[in-house]
């Protein structure tokens, strides 16, 4: 159902405090997070391995968790280190633990095989702490499979359509067709309108004095990972070519995290290079994204529900849907591969088993 072998955003760097425990669930595991007293986040499964109570309704000793059924106290490796009225602990008694790594300012866990959780594979987001660009934190709730948000963000023609007084604009941006190409692990969307009106967020934060020129650039990767170089120069001047004198410019971070098959967390933020030293353009722009967002959940909710009454039903493809379609080929693609690896696991495990039932009946 979820690719485990990746990194997934789990938060953001303020949700997870030295003092409290902060638990979230990720890919259908409830995740405990919380910071020991030297700031290493720790990342425990959020249920006691005794009669699974969730540890965060215990309470922290130090860098220590206790449950508060039975009170068992657990350290941060997940080990039991006491159980009241019995001095033996069993070997097993441990919760298990999650790689877990905070970069600029999102919090990345790995929920899969942990000898696989190699850090070189997090996305670079830098423009989220960058001091030469400034965006404030967004998260959103949505009730809906997480699939259904990428197909959203794989195909930006609905703009005109969903967002006509936030992020889009008008026709001739919708018609204008997107350059894809496959990359490691997803897609590269390169879109470009040219001589079109600036939509209304843009027109909020400059005065343009006539029509833009309009790119959004970004990749789409596994897990559910949005990158995107985005913006607009005056019409004419070449910034298609590199050309961006008099250009805003964004670099929007966006995670897709799956909480449940029907529910997904949203991470997201809109870091711009422009009018930096005002809080209130800031303010402005993610005002505006965030509106634009409420709307995309409000169709993609709708869209839900229709599908929830009707789940035979077949959609038809059009070529607005070729980055969508690659997307879910890579997704796809990987659950398979990890399918086969799972099954060649417990392959292996069966004919060990096997083997050490054969010598203890020799003995």
């Amino acid at each position: 159902m979820f690719i485990k072998n990746t990194w997934y955003v789990a938060a953001w760097d303020h949700e997870v405090t030295r003092e409290g425990m902060f638990t979230r669930t990720i890919i259908g595991v409830p995740v405990l997070m919380y910071r020991k007293a030297d700031g290493e986040i720790v990342a425990l499964e959020d249920r006691c391995c005794h009669r699974g109570a969730p540890l965060s309704v215990g309470r922290r000793e130090g860098d220590c968790v206790r449950c508060m059924y039975h009170g068992l106290k657990f350290d941060a490796a997940g080990q039991c280190i006491e159980a009241p009225a019995q001095k033996r602990i069993p070997i097993q008694a441990k919760v298990k633990t999650y790689p877990v790594v905070q970069r600029h300012r999102w919090i990345w866990v790995w929920m899969g095989d942990p000898d696989k959780a190699d850090e070189s594979l997090i996305p670079d987001t830098q423009w989220l702490d960058h001091p030469d660009w400034r965006s404030l934190d967004g998260y959103i709730h949505y009730d809906v499979n997480y699939l259904l948000i990428c197909d959203n963000l794989l195909d930006f023609s609905h703009l005109p359509f969903v967002h006509p007084t936030t992020l889009g604009g008008g026709a001739d941006y919708a018609a204008t067709q997107p350059k894809v190409d496959r990359i490691d692990d997803g897609v590269r969307i390169t879109r470009w309108a040219i001589g079109i009106d600036a939509p209304p967020f843009a027109a909020a934060v400059k005065e343009w004095g006539g029509k833009v020129d309009r790119w959004n650039i970004y990749n789409f990767t596994l897990p559910s990972i949005l990158l995107m170089d985005s913006g607009m120069a005056p019409t004419g001047q070449g910034a298609e070519q590199g050309n961006r004198d008099g250009a805003i410019e964004f670099r929007g971070c966006q995670a897709i995290t799956p909480e449940t098959e029907n529910s997904t967390h949203y991470f997201f933020a809109h870091p711009h290079n422009f009018s930096i030293d005002k809080p209130d353009v800031t303010r402005s722009i993610h005002e505006a994204v965030v509106a634009a967002f409420d709307e995309d959940r409000d169709i993609i909710t709708a869209q839900q529900r229709s599908l929830s009454l009707a789940p035979d039903f077949k959609m038809v493809a059009f070529g607005i849907d070729a980055a969508l379609n690659q997307f879910r080929w890579a997704v796809n693609k990987r659950l398979a591969e990890e399918a086969a690896e799972d099954a060649l696991a417990k392959e292996a495990a069966s004919v060990q088993g096997a083997a050490s039932a054969r010598l203890a009946t020799r003995g």
